[in-house]
């Protein structure tokens, strides 16, 4: 279970995160929904120990742990997909893979059983050995996908993992993500695209200006909404209609 409790950042004048405070379930597929700089993937961030905790900031723990105090026990524990995917272009996929699992001192077969069987929920035996140099978008997403779970991390968690795949991409990759919540895993990502997050998440919470305004399954958004999609709830439960209408009339008054 990761659990986050009144979760503060600032950079400068500007308040990223701001009380944020939820539970994601292990072996449930937990959703963050949120306006472009909601907070979202600061949030992630400091889920995953990439942006430190200071004085103040609230806590997060993972399985238990406190990420603040114990950072590397988190990481061998935790799998993590931001937004920067990079790859080595000089090796090939299984190299890339192979690499990373070699840091973790992972040993050689099991690591080697390990990747085959995400090579295979993937779909990869074509590009795995090839060098990484001129990867399409959806085959760069595979590789980094298979690198962040190698070491078989019973806590997952995913920076908007199908933002500009294909369609049989992004397919093969909710599979996966079904996959691991059967195998008990944490999992939680975060998405623009609502009809994933409704076909994917046990619980989605919704970030907005930095603080959670709502959680809750997709039919406890829409009752609390009024809605009767996830697209027009989250318009609603994250606030954006009433910002639109201040900006409108912010506007207004300057002309």
């Amino acid at each position: 279970m990761i659990e986050v409790r009144d979760l503060k950042k600032s950079f400068g004048n500007v308040t990223a995160v701001n009380g944020v405070t939820f539970n994601a379930k292990s072996g449930a597929i937990t959703g963050l929904l949120g306006p472009n700089g909601a907070g979202k993937t600061t949030t992630i961030r400091m889920i995953g120990t990439l942006v430190g905790i200071g004085a103040g900031g609230g806590s997060v723990s993972v399985n238990g742990l406190d990420v603040a105090t114990n950072a590397d026990a988190v990481r061998q524990t935790s799998g993590l997909l931001t937004d920067a995917r990079g790859l080595y272009i000089r090796m090939t996929a299984h190299e890339n893979i192979r690499y990373y699992a070699d840091l973790r001192g992972i040993d050689p077969a099991k690591s080697e059983a390990t990747i085959a069987r995400y090579v295979g929920w993937l779909d990869m035996k074509d590009i795995l050995d090839r060098r990484t140099d001129g990867f399409s978008q959806g085959e760069k997403m595979k590789v980094a996908i298979v690198r962040a779970l190698v070491h078989e991390p019973s806590h997952v968690i995913l920076d908007e993992p199908t933002n500009g795949l294909d369609v049989m991409t992004t397919r093969a990759l909710r599979e996966l993500v079904k996959r691991l919540r059967v195998e008990g895993r944490t999992v939680m990502f975060s998405s623009h695209i609502m009809q994933e997050v409704a076909a994917l998440c046990d619980e989605i919470i919704i970030i907005s200006k930095g603080r959670v305004t709502a959680q809750g399954t997709t039919n406890e958004l829409l009752s609390m909404s009024g809605k009767d999609n996830l697209e027009d709830a989250f318009v609603a439960l994250a606030e954006i209609d009433a910002e639109h209408a201040h900006q409108t009339q912010r506007e207004a008054a300057l002309k």
